[in-house]
């Protein structure tokens, strides 16, 4: 049986956070998810990137403008939850010296600041290392910290562009579409995370730190490459298929009375179920209708049968009946519904926000931590700090500063 001491997987790691805006934040999110010790590292005259930035919550609930001081960024009070933030002065030398202390007390450094800053910053990586040849220095950039653009600033709806995602994202003929959430810094948050776990593994067994270089186009790129779009034009298909997905027919969302289903056939076997359920038996053994090569080729014929089916039927009905025959189907859920599924709660991974003076939030959610666990506990157990809430608490700790010390890096205005 596992010791309580082992309870917690990342319990012990210190992690350095230099991140903003949303991929770096939500990397270091999930290591915080893991109980990892995650200190921010924010700049005591301007704060953090993210607690004055719209849309605030606070007592009287969302608003696009700030009208208390306790109304702060939604943003801010998600990706920051089970954190701790101290502030220091990066552009100062003793700031800069306060900060190698750090390091060399840490075992994982985080960053997404464009290709050069951390250069000009003087805690880039190879100045880190020396610092500390344990560390784990990890790097999220839009193209990466090599290669002929790495330099080029980038955001989210930049990454699926230049990535190719915009251009296979969309009904055919519609102008290039963005995933509806922000999945290039989100993927590469995930990319990181484990990025910097397979690290702390290698330097298990090595005793060696290295850099981890997280790319968010390489990132997206992999993803959608798995598609043969380098054989679509050959085909004579557009790059934009809307829902379908090109191996399988049907396989797309349709309307019904209520709403829109997803219905899904990834075997023939399936289509003959589904066939037989709509009263077309003459298509379950059809020479052309029960092969997926001609389902596919003609798939226009076959999502004009499906919808014509499929309109006149009750969304909840319709997934009934078609998953007690075998057949993938499922509603197409917003917001709302997801806030009532009980599968979700039932999961934990409907959350509410705490705020750090208000308490919890009963009108704001967040996603819980998605990866569950035997025997290990994880999930985030403390609200979003204000900015310099551990200062005394992290140098003390980890260094072993004075109070002395410590204001006297206060009137520095080092911290």
């Amino acid at each position: 049986q596992t010791s309580p001491e082992h309870k917690r997987i990342l319990e012990g790691v210190r992690v350095l956070d230099l991140t903003q805006f949303l991929a770096g934040p939500h990397a270091t999110l999930m290591l915080a998810g893991l109980r990892a010790d995650v200190v921010r590292i924010d700049n005591p005259t301007t704060g953090d990137a993210l607690s004055d930035s719209p849309i605030y919550y606070g007592s009287n609930g969302p608003s696009f403008e700030k009208h208390t001081e306790t109304d702060l960024g939604v943003a801010f009070l998600k990706r920051l939850r089970a954190k701790k933030s101290i502030t220091i002065d990066l552009k100062s030398s003793e700031g800069r010296l306060l900060f190698a202390e750090l390091a060399e007390c840490a075992d994982v450094l985080v960053e997404n600041y464009s290709v050069g800053v951390t250069e000009r910053l003087e805690i880039d990586w190879p100045r880190m290392k020396q610092v500390n040849p344990r560390l784990v220095y990890c790097s999220i950039t839009g193209y990466g910290s090599s290669g002929a653009d790495a330099k080029r600033r980038s955001y989210d709806v930049t990454t699926q562009a230049m990535s190719g995602l915009m251009s296979i994202t969309g009904q055919p003929g519609a102008p290039p579409t963005k995933a509806g959430s922000a999945l290039a810094d989100t993927i590469s948050a995930v990319f990181a995370f484990s990025g910097v776990l397979a690290a702390l593994y290698h330097r298990e067994r090595t005793g060696i730190g290295q850099f981890v270089d997280v790319s968010m186009v390489d990132g997206l790129f992999s993803l959608l490459f798995d598609e043969p779009l380098d054989c679509y034009d050959r085909l004579g298909l557009d790059y934009q298929q809307g829902n379908r997905v090109m191996r399988f027919s049907p396989f797309n969302t349709f309307p019904t009375q209520d709403g829109w289903i997803v219905i899904g056939c990834g075997t023939d076997s399936m289509w003959s179920s589904f066939a037989a359920a709509i009263g077309r038996d003459d298509l379950v053994n059809h020479s052309e209708w029960s092969r997926m090569a001609w389902r596919v080729a003609n798939n226009e014929q076959v999502e004009t049968l499906v919808s014509s089916w499929s309109v006149g039927q009750v969304t909840r009905e319709a997934v009934e009946m078609l998953t007690s025959i075998g057949v993938v189907a499922s509603a197409v859920q917003n917001i709302e519904d997801l806030m009532r599924w009980p599968h979700l709660n039932e999961r934990g991974m409907m959350s509410v926000v705490e705020h750090p003076v208000l308490g919890p939030l009963g009108g704001l959610k967040a996603a819980g931590f998605p990866l569950q666990f035997s025997d290990t506990q994880s999930g985030y157990d403390s609200p979003a700090a204000i900015t310099g809430t551990h200062n005394h608490e992290i140098l003390q700790s980890w260094l072993g500063l004075s109070e002395a010390r410590i204001e006297e890096l206060r009137e520095h205005k080092t911290i």
